[in-house]
């Protein structure tokens, strides 16, 4: 296997919103940087199909106090988003959004309706509207031209597998090729990490089919699980995340259908509407995401998305937003099966997501590793957190070199032909199991063990059958190509996962939001304000809780 080395001062893991964001901020500051991403940065990561929402604070149109901006949006579903970073944070998120917005804006990313600042969705009525709609269908490719107005190096088509380390801080990483026989050594002085949310975790809508989830099936959470083995630390891992949407037509988006959630019977299922309302929307599932989950169950199913009602007006709100919301294949699937939305209610259904957890970070986004960063859905949820965090991470990243220098790799090419190994010895390999043997027996763990309801006994015998796993994975897992060779590592990643889910499940003796502890069916409330930390510890994860960083 051929080996190339790349040297920057900055090298941004993923090249989703934030890892763009990143790279173009560190190169604006001077610092030569690589954003290196396992697809092509052209469309990848969960908003590469479009995004039609950004959480943003304007003054003119939500008045000056930007405290008092906050204290109302923490009381809607987007303070979800904020859970375990502390007010320093929201702040710091919330002060610089409306700059993001004037940039895209400039660069080519209309953020303006008929020339005004247009705000709907993921709202009580009457409440806040905190979500502001652009068009967002095109907003990878301007950022990736922006990126490369700026000298930022792209590397496409390359996973970044591994962190090297040097002294306590981030030295590089390592990666492969996806297409050749080819090994990369990248030597940095900061690593922001980007790699985006996890799937595959938990089996997807359809079982027979591992790639139906509203996300991209790629990200697999591998940012955070190389930087937990390199010794930084991981929060709420365990908590999982839950959303909604048309039943096994997977996608994002609920916010940008107009109508009412009813019944069989045709009856509103929440408090909240009675008829299609497309500045404020039915929030009823972001009350309670398993809504759709807990109706079937109880045999009052299932439910459905009712536009019957709506105006003109809010029809062709909803075909102008659905494309840059990245549900174009939604709408071609409608056309096709003659489905008139203004007729036809469709049923919606609760998506098992998988695992929540970010890499714990201070108010500038490094990790407890030096020289590391975190952004995206490392960090938190949404365009806007990535874009915003992924800017000023870029700016703290670039101080870091500053003021510490690039560590070097020198004497690390053992380090790296030992990450190399692995590799080899998936892709050597005659005969064995392949990714998706593996990835369905770590799902069905997961599920049978670590899904819904939980319990110490099911808890413990789920962590020992994932050990089992583990060890086979190892053995007899192969790769007969580079696809598969990417596949493999993935599943790993989601193993190493699934430990650090039943460790911190096991650990919080409580039943909080989606971790339901049957066993302990009470909330602490002594865990108010805290965090569940977990780290790396002779090469199983320990878990500790500790205060929220204000």
């Amino acid at each position: 296997m051929r080996m190339e080395h790349l040297k920057c001062d900055v090298l941004c893991v993923g090249g989703g919103i934030g890892g763009l964001m990143a790279g173009i901020r560190a190169a604006e500051l001077g610092a030569k940087v690589i954003v290196a991403e396992k697809g092509n940065v052209i469309h990848s990561g969960k908003s590469g199909g479009g995004c039609d929402h950004f959480l943003c604070y304007i003054p003119d149109v939500h008045g000056p106090d930007m405290n008092a901006y906050i204290e109302q949006m923490m009381t809607t579903q987007q303070a979800h988003n904020f859970q375990g970073l502390g007010m320093k944070r929201v702040r710091a998120h919330i002060a610089k959004t409306f700059d993001i917005i004037r940039l895209w804006d400039d660069w080519g990313i209309p953020t303006k309706q008929n020339g005004k600042y247009y705000f709907a969705g993921h709202a009580y009525p009457g409440g806040l509207r905190c979500l502001l709609k652009y068009e967002g269908r095109r907003q990878k490719p301007v950022l990736t031209d922006q990126a490369r107005k700026r000298k930022v190096n792209i590397v496409n088509r390359v996973m970044i597998f591994d962190l090297l380390t040097r002294n306590g801080s981030v030295a590089g990483a390592v990666g492969i090729d996806t297409r050749t026989d080819k090994i990369i050594a990248f030597e940095a002085g900061s690593v922001i990490l980007g790699t985006g949310g996890v799937t595959r975790l938990y089996p997807a809508l359809t079982p027979g089919w591992l790639n139906n989830n509203a996300t991209r099936p790629t990200l697999t959470g591998d940012g955070r699980l190389m930087a937990y083995r390199a010794g930084a630390e991981l929060q709420d891992v365990e908590m999982r995340v839950l959303h909604v949407g048309p039943r096994y037509f997977a996608r994002f988006g609920q916010a940008t259908w107009v109508g009412v959630f009813r019944d069989p019977e045709g009856r509103p299922i929440g408090p909240f509407v009675t008829k299609p309302e497309r500045l404020y929307g039915d929030i009823t599932p972001e009350a309670n995401k398993a809504i759709f989950r807990d109706y079937s169950k109880a045999g009052r199913g299932p439910v459905y998305m009712d536009g019957r009602g709506m105006t003109q007006e809010d029809y062709e709100d909803i075909m102008h937003w659905f494309p840059h919301e990245g549900l174009t294949p939604m709408l071609d699937h409608m056309k096709e099966e003659g489905i008139d939305h203004r007729k036809h209610p469709i049923e919606f259904m609760t998506y098992d997501q998988g695992c929540q957890g970010r890499v714990v970070t201070n108010e500038k986004g490094e990790a407890s590793l030096k020289g590391l960063y975190a952004i995206g859905d490392e960090l938190a949820n949404g365009v806007s957190n990535a874009s915003v965090f992924g800017w000023l991470c870029g700016e703290s990243a670039v101080d870091h070199v500053k003021n510490a220098g690039v560590p070097g790799v020198t004497g690390m090419k053992e380090e790296v032909e030992e990450r190399a190994s692995l590799v080899h010895e998936l892709s050597s390999r005659k005969e064995g199991a392949d990714w998706t043997e593996v990835n369905v027996a770590l799902q069905q763990i997961m599920h049978d063990y670590a899904g819904a309801r939980r319990t110490e006994a099911l808890l413990s015998a789920g962590a020992f059958h994932l050990a089992r796993l583990k060890k086979k994975a190892y053995e007899i897992m192969r790769a007969g190509n580079r696809h598969e060779l990417i596949r493999c590592l993935e599943v790993l990643n989601l193993i190493y996962l699934g430990e650090i889910v039943f460790q911190g499940a096991l650990d919080r003796k409580e039943t909080r939001g989606t971790h339901v502890r049957l066993d302990y069916p009470l909330t602490d409330s002594r865990m108010n304000g805290m965090i569940h930390v977990a780290r790396r510890v002779n090469g199983k994860p320990i878990t500790e809780w500790r205060a929220i960083n204000k």
